[in-house]
């Protein structure tokens, strides 16, 4: 039994390339295919998800079910997040790269059809996205969808005391000179 344990079915070196194979292949997929399914989960993207992780076991496990396998395969994948976080951290040419850019979905009191289009976003979903942070359309100047799938939204500048006062000024002038 510790035999099973602690032998490893596949090399140390095959582990790896096959850890780094399925890592990169998924980064490089879930880049082709969108912000969207990062963040702004439906139901069919949430399958897609779960079922992905089943998928790819095999490829980075191989013939290998020891305890010893499993934990240099965790170790490997973290090793590689780790470099690639910190790669992308220190080049913003890389970070833009791999991660993209943010695409505006509203802005000046207008949808962007178009992207939202692209990015595979109805109305109902942004607006749904933005009732989350507590906010209504009528709410934001700006909003854009992240690299990494998150709704960053510019709310409006709320008026100042000031600005209250000035306007109270204005009314009560207009109804003086009545």
């Amino acid at each position: 039994m510790l035999h099973d344990l602690v032998h490893l079915g596949v090399s140390p070196l095959e582990k790896a390339i096959r850890t780094a194979a399925v890592y990169g292949s998924l980064l490089l997929l879930l880049h082709v295919f969108g912000k969207r399914t990062l963040a702004q989960l439906n139901a069919f993207d949430l399958v897609v998800l779960l079922l992905l992780s089943n998928v790819v076991q095999n490829a980075i496990i191989g013939n290998d079910n020891s305890l010893l396998g499993g934990l240099l395969g965790a170790l490997i994948l973290m090793l590689l997040n780790f470099i690639l976080v910190r790669a992308t951290f220190m080049s913003p040419v890389l970070n833009r790269l791999l991660q993209g850019t943010p695409t505006v979905l509203f802005a000046d009191g207008h949808l962007d059809r178009q992207a939202l289009r692209r990015e595979a976003i109805t109305t109902e979903e942004l607006i749904a996205g933005l009732r989350r942070q507590g906010l209504e359309l009528d709410d934001v100047e700006r909003v854009t969808l992240e690299p990494e799938g998150t709704f960053n939204a510019t709310p409006k500048p709320k008026p100042s005391l000031q600005d209250v006062m000035r306007k109270l000024s204005a009314i009560e002038a207009a109804l003086n000179q009545r």
